[in-house]
């Protein structure tokens, strides 16, 4: 664990139209990450964006396993 998995939890998320996901950068805040998100997207480009939290592992916190 390192100390920007605990400050920065929250990751936005790109997917291109060929269905490829990039990590775009990585918030302390969900409100911060949702305001980069937005201003993204509204961009018009194909791509979809999404605002991810990930736990003190560094692992998806919304992961099913």
């Amino acid at each position: 664990m390192n100390d920007s998995t605990i400050t920065l939890p929250w990751l936005v998320i790109r997917q291109d139209d060929n269905g490829n996901r990039y990590r775009v950068g990585r918030y302390a805040t969900r409100a911060e990450a949702q305001k980069i998100a937005d201003s993204l997207d509204s961009r018009g480009h194909k791509q979809l964006y999404w605002v991810q939290r990930i736990d003190q592992d560094g692992e998806d916190a919304d992961a099913v396993g």
